[in-house]
């Protein structure tokens, strides 16, 4: 790749292959080609219907194309803690969790690293492949995903374009995100559960509530109700929020989501006709569920 365009940033740099390569020039994500992974691991902390029993296969990948000032990975995402690795090494950690009893593979924070990634799943496994995302996606990328991702677990972080731009660093988040989704539902249609209960194909929309920001939810609630029918996609609403990262520059967000505010957006939501899906209980909201980046499995 000369110049990359891979996410809607559309930063045009011209990528090192290896960070040993770097002339200096990064995109917004900070990264050269080959992917660099922080964590991969069974994770058993993700909805029901991808960690089932055994656990979800998680590749936690370093940067990102967001920069959340309160993003819980914040040691991965903003300040590049991981190892660089090659595709074939990404290939093999697959079948490594797959071979612990992995229900799936789960791609976080996959985006920047596209092109490694499809080119890792040149060949089918024989378990669904989650592609775990901010949201912020450019179609043309996603279109290139098609047949080789099964699960698309994509955030849907704002309906608030300022805040997307103030916390996030994602100018025109809402608009791009909501087409991104809608790309995924086209790719893998209608969610589809296994005798066990766990997911073999479908979209699962991600909302984590923040603090102060009930009308930011209401109007993300409001906009999957409005799009999707009961039976079509899955919609998660969190409550692990925490304040991470740079939070306590922001004295608005640096603090807990309280037990009133989630039980008000939680209620929004079963007055709408959403009807498939999971809430949280405030004891998400706990440093203990944040991974420890240690390069375990990579």
């Amino acid at each position: 790749m000369t110049y990359c365009y891979v996410c809607p940033h559309r930063c045009g740099v011209d990528r090192p292959e290896n960070m040993a390569d770097t002339n200096g020039m990064f995109g917004s994500c900070g990264c050269g080609m080959q992917p660099i992974v922080a964590r991969a691991g069974l994770h058993m902390w993700e909805e029901p219907c991808i960690s089932g029993t055994r656990g979800s296969g998680t590749v936690f990948f370093s940067g990102c194309n967001l920069h959340c000032v309160f993003c819980q990975n914040y040691d991965i995402s903003c300040k590049g803690f991981g190892k660089e690795i090659t595709v074939a090494r990404l290939r093999e950690i697959y079948q490594e969790l797959i071979a612990r009893g992995a229900h799936n593979i789960n791609l976080v924070t996959p985006t920047h690293f596209t092109e490694a990634i499809i080119q890792s799943l040149d060949t089918p496994l024989p378990v669904p492949v989650v592609y775990n995302t901010s949201g912020f996606e450019a179609q043309d990328t996603l279109r290139r995903l098609q047949g080789k991702v099964q699960i698309y677990l994509p955030d849907l972080k704002y309906a608030d374009d300022l805040a997307a731009i103030n916390y996030s660093n994602a100018p025109y988040y809402f608009r791009i995100a909501t087409e991104a989704i809608k790309e995924m539902y086209r790719q893998v249609g209608d969610y589809q559960l296994d005798g066990d209960g766990l997911l073999t194909k479908g979209v699962v929309i991600r909302h984590l509530l923040l603090p102060g920001m009930l009308d930011n939810t209401r109007r993300v609630i409001d906009w999957v109700a409005k799009t999707f029918r009961p039976g079509q996609v899955m919609f998660s609403l969190m409550h692990q929020y925490i304040p991470c990262g740079r939070a306590a520059e922001y004295p608005e967000i640096n603090r807990k989501v309280t037990d009133a505010e989630y039980a008000e957006a939680e209620a929004y939501l079963m007055a709408s006709s959403i009807e498939d899906g999971f809430v949280q209980e405030g004891e998400a909201a706990c440093e203990d569920f944040v991974p420890c980046f240690d390069g375990t499995g990579v």
